[in-house]
């Protein structure tokens, strides 16, 4: 009886042990390059500051990428492989992303001090942080120890959130990544630096009801100015910042400019419709502000919980060789 008991009760001690083990695998660090790559983040940091002096959207675009990365399959690096007509990176819901370029570079740099050590995937979320504090956002630590997955594919792209979608559409596919109301209003503030073009502008401007009109929930101001930027059958790459009136700087401006009828987003202008995500917004704008929720200490706590979905870490994944190609 008793060397049943010792047998039950070292089974439950393994399978104990095992489900920590699980959990530790899955877990990503801060630091967790110190002993392996000691200058991963300055060296990422100093290739972001680099590029943004010749290109200061660079930064949105950075912050762009880390997002389209993680919202297909986790954030992984699946979307920077680029030598596949079939890649992820092709897929409609990526059009406009960019950045490639730069996280190429770091990596080089990275793999002529510490070959096969730092995955491109942490250095797409070490570039997004470092592109939010050169924007006058605020500093925060990253996690890391993600490793790189071995499948990129476009149709794995085909349910990424769009600025067609409307706010239930949103909250749904947020939610599928664990991703709650909260998370969807501030990660959607990231739209706080950085431009769109027209062709995510007409639908909205022109063609929003079946029979034609604008979006009514656009400030009878602002519809003139987003008019003549954007002309129906004009250019559709012309570019117009997200963010009016502070496009360049990482702010809260953004959260204002929806709740008065300025967003320049459809997917945007949507959270004020929604019980949940306008009481987010509005918690930022009270008459006790000082004392109520800290808009860029809850972004940081939403990027962060952002860059934990899906990784792969341990011993599953890789770490490429460079960031376009599986090894």
């Amino acid at each position: 009886m008793v060397s049943k008991l010792m047998q039950v009760m070292a089974l439950i001690l393994v399978l104990i042990f095992s489900f920590f083990i699980g959990i530790s695998k899955a877990q990503l660090s801060v630091g967790f390059y110190t002993e392996t790559c000691p200058d991963v983040e300055s060296i990422v940091g100093a290739t972001v500051r680099d590029a943004a002096l010749s290109n200061p959207n660079i930064l949105a675009v950075l912050l762009r990428l880390h997002f389209h990365d993680c919202f297909v399959q986790g954030c992984d690096g699946s979307i920077l492989i680029d030598n596949d007509p079939n890649a992820e990176k092709h897929a409609f819901g990526h059009q406009g992303v960019g950045g490639y370029e730069v996280i190429e570079i770091a990596k080089e740099k990275l793999e002529s001090q510490c070959p096969g050590v730092v995955s491109c995937a942490d250095i797409v979320a070490l570039a997004a942080r470092d592109a939010v504090a050169l924007a006058n956002g605020p500093a925060y630590q990253v996690p890391t120890g993600r490793r790189d997955g071995r499948v990129s594919n476009i149709s794995l792209a085909a349910d990424m959130p769009d600025v067609s979608n409307s706010i239930q559409q949103l909250k749904s596919k947020f939610l599928d990544k664990g991703l709650s109301e909260k998370d969807l209003v501030l990660l959607s503030a990231a739209h706080t630096i950085g431009t769109t073009a027209c062709f995510f502008m007409t639908d909205r401007l022109y063609n929003f009801f079946p029979g034609g009109g604008s979006d009514p929930s656009i400030s009878p101001e602002f519809l003139p100015e987003l008019k003549a930027k954007c002309p129906q059958d004009g250019d559709v790459n012309v570019r117009l910042p997200i963010d009016q009136g502070s496009g360049e700087t990482f702010d809260k401006k953004i959260l204002e400019n929806i709740r008065g009828g300025f967003a320049v987003l459809q997917s945007d202008a949507c959270l004020i419709e929604d019980e949940a995500t306008k009481s987010v917004i509005d918690s930022y704008f009270s008459l006790n502000s000082q004392f109520g929720p800290s808009f860029e200490e809850d972004f940081v706590n939403s990027m962060v919980k952002m860059g934990q979905i899906g990784v792969e870490t341990g011993s599953d994944g890789e770490i490429r060789r460079v960031c376009g190609a599986f090894n």
